[in-house]
């Protein structure tokens, strides 16, 4: 997790909670496996029922399926996948940080650029985790704190920098995994 030394909150709208509460959301469901509360959260989620008259793609589709499948999984179940995905013996099935995707080695220049581009923007490492900043509930995380500064240069520029290059690839992974 990263800390930011900025204290100044702007007021922030609709929408832009909305990205604060998806970002957090999903840097949370890569960070560990969700216990119980989460997951009993995401199965009484207020999500509109899919229209059959209306395509539902991208995440007006996912909310659903989330939904479903935490009323219809065990906790055990979710800690052994994420277990099997992103731990493993040696490493999971999918390795979730920056320089791993970029480069095929962990702690190589992607991670450098950013611990740069983290130091300029303020932000410093929590020194009670262990992972290098590159993982990728740490980069959504900086993202929602960015998100919550209302700063869209500074977001932009961080997405497309240390996100943009390698998330997609993360997801297709992710959405293919036999975990």
């Amino acid at each position: 997790m990263m800390e930011t030394q900025n204290m100044s909150q702007p007021v922030i709208n609709e929408e832009t909670a909305l990205r604060i509460e998806i970002y957090s959301l999903l840097a949370h469901l890569l960070r560990k496996a969700p216990d119980a509360d989460v997951i009993d959260w995401l199965a009484n989620l207020d999500v509109e029922a899919p229209n059959e008259l209306v395509q539902t793609t991208g995440m007006s589709a996912a909310w659903p399926l989330l939904k479903l499948a935490s009323q219809k999984t065990l906790l055990t179940a979710v800690e052994d996948e994420y277990q099997e995905l992103f731990i493993g013996i040696g490493h999971g099935e999918i390795v979730p940080f920056g320089s791993w995707f970029l480069t095929g080695s962990l702690m190589e220049m992607p991670l450098a650029h950013l611990r740069h581009d983290l130091k300029v923007l303020g932000f410093q490492r929590d020194e009670t985790v262990k992972e290098p900043e590159d993982h990728i509930a740490a980069l959504l995380e900086v993202m929602t704190m960015l998100v919550t500064e209302n700063n869209h240069t500074e977001q932009a520029k961080f997405f497309n920098r240390h996100l943009d290059t390698w998330f997609e690839r993360f997801c297709q992974d992710l959405k293919a995994a036999k975990s």
